[in-house]
């Protein structure tokens, strides 16, 4: 670790929205800055401004937000070391391109498109599967080191168009240790010359993530394994401009159950949330997010599971970052849910069904609606099911749930007749729990006949599903009357 303060940051690219694993992303370095007393910091790398996507950005800072990451210096926050977004540094950028051309550690490229493609295509030929515009090939192409001096300075003050290019030694091996990975070395043979600033005037990821790193003082570099690959480039860099490198650390993969990067299309085909908007708008409980990306790589050592932001932000360490991939689990996502959604009062959450269910109908009675939500806590994932499995409180069922229709036989209707004409003798101040319960015993112990038998077809009657919250407290909820005619209307309409 360095001596200098710890300052991180995050830095998404506004190309689309939200990932998962970019906001897991974001997590580990907001834990990590807090965990050192250090500073997080928002850097929004929108040098691609052809693919930025619009809205994105917005969602950026909704889903930290939404997961109380607060942010210390920003485009939004403003900070000593701005400004924050790299469309608006294009001229820094320009300057250290420069830089690295003087020093001989980067190079003039005139090639067009045509140009790129022929010595692709002739590299190709000649049994290169993989051609790059490398320490071999640049000697063959129309660059400051093949051109005249003289040629090379007509062109600039022309104003043809070109990029400046990383000049990768030939024969070198970059080594660094990776905080999550011990020391990683890359040979440069394998490494392309760069593009560091496009013929547009705008950075690559490389050269602005390196500049701005630098520039913000920025003491670890905390990001997802894909960029592993690049960080060679970085070294180099770093090197050639005789600054002194960042911490590096390098997170696993999300892997997805089935196997493989956690991809978009694997992810929906197992009914994965795959960007942090999605948990928004699914109702997920931002603390369970939170508490499962944590874990999601990372574990304290001990069997504890459920911690607080707070707690995490105390506890969090790098060297307890796993390398290989980490897979998704919805079911543990599902019970982190779970814990925290009935950690919160039934009036909280009762509230929030009103709005979601409901949106605030002033009909909607709030004490009711809490009852409800008691019954149902126990048997709900997350709030938006107060309303899709619970509905029948509100209304009654206007079909009937096909699965659970199995269990309905031929001595059922009996059953619910005779069930119907003990309970309808039940004067309706008695209409309770474990009085309806009673007559349901005496009935099954006179018929002589398990207590499913019964129960089922009576809760199939009632709610139209096949499962929910306890079927006697919820028929005393419901009431007398709408109990009776939902009886009724089943036994008519199912036989």
């Amino acid at each position: 670790m360095t001596d200098q303060p710890v300052r991180v940051r995050f830095a998404p690219s506004p190309t689309g929205y939200l990932h998962i694993g970019g906001l897991r992303t974001a997590l580990y370095n907001y834990l990590f800055a807090r965990s050192h007393g250090g500073k997080f910091i928002l850097r929004i790398e929108d040098t691609d401004l052809s693919r930025t996507v619009e809205g994105a950005e917005d969602d950026i800072f909704q889903a930290l937000e939404w997961c109380d990451m607060k942010v210390d210096e920003g485009p939004r926050e403003g900070g000593d070391y701005g400004l924050y977004r790299q469309s608006e540094r294009k001229e820094i950028y320009r300057e250290y391109a420069e830089k690295l051309v003087e020093s001989g550690n980067a190079y003039y490229a005139f090639d067009s498109e045509e140009d790129l493609t022929r010595m692709r295509e002739r590299l190709q030929k000649s049994g290169n599967p993989s051609p790059k515009y490398d320490a071999i090939t640049r000697q063959s192409m129309n660059n400051s080191l093949t051109l005249p001096s003289e040629e090379t300075e007509r062109r600039l003050n022309e104003g043809e168009p070109h990029v400046i290019r990383l000049k990768v030694p030939r024969r070198e091996v970059v080594r660094f240790e990776d905080e999550i990975r011990g020391i990683v070395s890359f040979e440069t043979k394998g490494l392309d010359d760069q593009v560091l600033l496009k013929s547009d005037g705008m950075p690559t990821y490389h050269l602005a993530n390196v500049v701005d790193d630098h520039l913000m003082k920025i003491s670890h570099v905390i990001r997802g394994e894909e960029w592993l690959s690049s960080t060679p480039k970085h070294i180099l860099l770093y090197q050639f401009f005789g600054w002194e490198t960042p911490v590096m650390a390098h997170l696993p993969l999300i892997m997805s159950p089935s196997g493989g990067k956690l991809s978009k299309r694997k992810a929906e085909e197992q009914g994965i949330p795959i960007n942090a908007r999605d948990y928004i708008s699914d109702y997920y409980e931002p603390e369970a997010v939170v508490n499962f990306l944590a874990y999601l790589g990372w574990s304290p050592g001990d069997d504890s599971e459920i911690h607080s932001l707070e707690e995490l932000c105390q506890i969090f360490s790098l060297d307890r970052v796993i390398k290989a991939g980490a897979v998704f689990n919805q079911k543990k996502l599902l019970w982190y849910n779970e814990h925290y959604m009935r950690e919160r009062t039934d009036r909280q959450l009762a509230e929030q069904v009103k709005e979601i269910a409901f949106d605030n109908d002033t009909d909607v009675e709030i004490d009711y609606l809490e009852k409800v939500v008691s019954l149902m806590k126990e048997r709900v994932s997350k709030v938006d099911e107060f309303d899709s499995l619970g509905r029948f409180f509100f209304e009654d069922p206007e079909e009937y749930d096909k699965k659970a229709l199995k269990k309905w036989s031929d001595e059922s209707p009996d059953l619910i007749a005779g069930y119907r004409e003990r309970i309808g003798e039940i004067p309706e101040a008695e209409f309770k729990a474990d009085t309806l319960k009673t007559a349901a015993k005496e009935l099954i112990e006179e018929r002589e006949v398990g207590f499913g038998k019964l129960m089922m077809p009576l809760r199939l009657a009632v709610t139209g599903i096949g499962f929910g919250p306890e079927m006697f407290p919820a028929m005393e909820l419901l009431g007398k009357e709408t109990v009776l005619r939902r009886i009724d209307r089943a036994a008519e309409r199912l036989g």
